[in-house]
C-alpha cells in the first residue's frame, strides 16, 4: 500500500464545533431563580426529612392507618363495604338505564302507531358523507368562507358554528343580530 493511501486512511477528520449554538446562546442562559425557588419548594431534594406538598411521600402513613383501621379484618369489612356499595349504585344506574330504554322503545312503539312517516324519518340510516340536493343547491349560492362551513359540517354531529359554552357571558355582550354562517336546510 503506498505512502499516500495509508496516510489518508489513517487521518482524522478534524472536528467541527458547530458554532450556531454558540451564535445564538443567550447571555444569561440560566434559568430563572424564580422558577428555581418554586421547584426547590415543590420538590425538595431530600424528601425523607419532611413531607412535599403534594403529599406523595408521608412519614407518619403508616402510624395513621395503625390508628383508624386497627387490624386487618376491619380493614378488610371496610373494603367489602365500599364493594358491595359500589355495586348498589352499578344496579341503580343499570335500572334506570333499563328504565329509560324501556320508555323509549314504548315512545317509538307510539310514534310508529300515531305517524309512520314521522317514525321512518326518525330511524333512517343517513350517510353523512352524501349531501341532499337542497345543501348542493345551497352551496351554490354562498361565499367562499360560509361554503367552507357548510362542507365541514357533518350532519348528526355538534354543530360547529356554535359558540363554545362558558361560565362568563363575553366581555363585548350578546350579539342579538348574529345569523349562523348558512341557513338551515
Amino acid at each position: 500500500m503506498s505512502f499516500a493511501l495509508r496516510a489518508v486512511r489513517e487521518a482524522t477528520p478534524p472536528l467541527r464545533v458547530a458554532q450556531s449554538s454558540v451564535r445564538y446562546a443567550r447571555k444569561d442562559a440560566g434559568p430563572d431563580p424564580r422558577v428555581e425557588h418554586i421547584r426547590r419548594a415543590l420538590y425538595p431534594g431530600n424528601i425523607r426529612n419532611k413531607e412535599t406538598p403534594i403529599g406523595s411521600w408521608r412519614p407518619n402513613v403508616g402510624g395513621r392507618l395503625q390508628r383508624a383501621i386497627p387490624s386487618v379484618q376491619a380493614h378488610e369489612t371496610i373494603e367489602r363495604a365500599w364493594f358491595l356499595h359500589q355495586r348498589h349504585v352499578r344496579k341503580r344506574r343499570e335500572a334506570e338505564l333499563e328504565r329509560k330504554h324501556r320508555f323509549m322503545v314504548r315512545a317509538m312503539e307510539v310514534l310508529h302507531e300515531l305517524d309512520p312517516k314521522l317514525y321512518k324519518q326518525a330511524n333512517q340510516e343517513e350517510d353523512p358523507r352524501v349531501r341532499r340536493p337542497e345543501e348542493i343547491e345551497l352551496a351554490k349560492t354562498l361565499k367562499a368562507p360560509e361554503k367552507r362551513a357548510l362542507e365541514s359540517r357533518i350532519r348528526g354531529l355538534f354543530p360547529r358554528e356554535l359558540r363554545v359554552p362558558t361560565d362568563t357571558p363575553p366581555r363585548s355582550g350578546w350579539n342579538y343580530d348574529w345569523k349562523p354562517p348558512f341557513p338551515r336546510v
